[in-house]
């Protein structure tokens, strides 16, 4: 099983917190799931979309450095919990998906 640096847990399972302030790189890392030889090609990167969301979880930017996908994210509403899905299709066209969840908090110090 993968580490998962900076996680932590709920009875849904891991999830990541960030401040409505911040904006910050959020990676997945493929190579453990990657054959030999292949790497990522594309990504998609889509944040889920809440009703009524006055601040939305918004996604900046993103990049592909080898087998990293990272996501700029940035807002997002103190109290919800937003689900981002990274879809990588890879140069031998394999396809392969992955999600995390971003809690959104006012973080103290």
């Amino acid at each position: 099983m993968a580490t998962l640096t900076g996680y932590k847990q709920d009875r849904v399972g891991a999830f990541i917190e960030k401040d409505p302030f911040a904006v910050l790189d959020y990676s997945l890392d493929f190579s453990n799931w990657m054959p030999s030889g292949d790497s990522v090609s594309t990504a998609t990167i889509t944040v889920q979309t809440i009703s009524g969301d006055a601040s939305p979880l918004a996604k900046d930017s993103q990049a592909i450095n080898s087998d990293v996908v990272t996501a700029t994210l940035s807002a997002g509403t103190a109290g919800n919990v937003y689900n981002v899905e990274y879809k990588i299709v890879t140069s031998n066209a394999l396809q392969d998906s992955r999600n995390i969840r971003i809690k959104v908090v006012e973080r103290q110090a």
